[in-house]
């Protein structure tokens, strides 16, 4: 029997997830679950008979490493129309195991021991692990103000000659907070002239509220020649679990992923690649849920506008911040435990994605839910 002891962890201080951790604790105090970012209601079902008959129709074995060229191509006129950028179906488009996949698949792909990584915190908590994995060096930036914006010249000064890469995440989980054209422009100078690959993190690109548009780095030229851009459809079709995502990269940044993806996952199920290649040929599908969500944010916090939680409504994704500081002097872990086994909701304490563990007195709540559930917790809310 190996000792552990004689081991060296490779992720030492890394903990258990707090989506899983609050996600248990819902489970356990049979709590009505805000917490963790997944629809609570069927996805199409168009789209599950699509997959159905794709299984019928015999595509049960392995497909290209690279995806299902169909759904690629698809992937590419979406993007050219949405974006104006063209993306090779052959060789800059890559389907993955999710969009935690693709992330994941970037950061091995390109980083190496000692190169700098700067991270916008709060952070996806996949991103400073897997940078770690491979060496790097996670560099903190602190998003700031109550609307979470990004300080550039922050940005100038934390750039070195380690830096490697640099990651986004717009629409912003957990904030709900957008970069806007402005943004986009800012960090198309500052990386001019630099090798420095950008990771966008976009995968909440078509939930994103009041006429406001989506400014992905293939929009911007600077950006889209050294970005790497990762997508989710389960985020977009309301079925995170069936964890499918993609990526898309210039050809010289592709070459590299695809030799990191086929060693980790080789490739990825193959009847929901059919259908979705089918199902993306109706745009109507992703470019109507800006206004299904938005309704979805609305009714939540038109329901808790009595209440005594404070807010400033989601700009995009399917969370919402409601700050708590009128409410209770409590640290908002404490407060999120509280309020999971006393009231039976579970939310999202969003310091634990802040640099030094920085406590704004918000909790994180997702909205993609059924009318009925958003109600039910909304009682609970108005109560406190």
């Amino acid at each position: 029997m190996v000792e552990t002891a004689n081991h060296i962890s490779k992720l030492p201080g890394n903990k258990t997830s707090i989506f899983s951790i609050m996600s248990k604790m819902a489970n356990d105090h049979d709590a009505i679950n805000l917490s963790q970012g997944f629809p609570n209601f069927e996805t199409d079902k168009k789209l599950k008979s699509l997959v159905t008959q794709a299984m019928k129709g015999g595509y049960n074995q392995y497909p290209p490493d690279a995806g299902v060229l169909e759904l690629r191509e698809e992937i590419s006129k979406k993007i050219q129309s949405l974006y104006g950028r063209s993306y090779n179906p052959d060789r800059e488009i890559t389907i993955t195991s999710g969009a935690t996949e693709a992330l994941y698949t970037a950061i091995t792909a390109f980083i190496k021991p000692g190169d700098e990584v700067i991270v916008f915190k709060p952070a996806y908590d996949s991103y400073e692990p897997t940078i770690k994995l491979n060496g790097g060096v996670p560099v903190q930036i602190q998003l700031t103000g109550e609307n979470y914006r990004v300080d550039w010249e922050e940005v100038k000064k934390a750039i070195s000659s380690k830096t490697k890469m640099i990651i986004i995440n717009t629409p912003h989980n957990p904030t709900g907070s957008i970069l806007d054209t402005k943004d986009m422009k800012e960090l198309e100078n500052i990386l001019t002239r630099t090798d420095i690959i950008l990771l966008s993190d976009e995968v909440y690109e078509h939930l994103i509220f009041d006429k406001n548009e989506h400014q992905s780095a293939s929009k911007f030229p600077g950006l889209a020649e050294r970005s790497v851009v990762c997508a989710s459809f389960g985020k977009t079709f309301h079925n995170t679990g069936w964890k499918t995502g993609y990526c898309v990269a210039p050809d010289h940044l592709m070459q590299e992923i695809r030799k990191i993806h086929e060693l980790t996952v080789f490739s990825v199920n193959h009847p929901m690649q059919v259908a979705y290649a089918d199902y993306l040929k109706d745009p109507k599908h992703y470019l109507e849920l800006s206004g299904f969500y938005q309704n979805k944010r609305d009714l939540f916090l038109n329901l808790i506008k009595d209440s005594r939680f404070s807010f400033t409504p989601s700009s995009g994704t399917y969370f919402q911040l409601l700050n708590f500081s009128v409410i209770t002097d409590e640290k908002d872990v404490d407060f999120a435990e509280r309020l999971v086994k006393e009231k039976g909701l579970a939310a999202i304490p969003v310091s634990v994605f802040n640099i030094n563990k920085k406590d704004n007195r918000q909790l994180r709540f997702c909205f993609a839910k059924t009318d009925e559930t958003l109600e039910k917790a909304a009682e609970i809310l108005c109560k406190l």
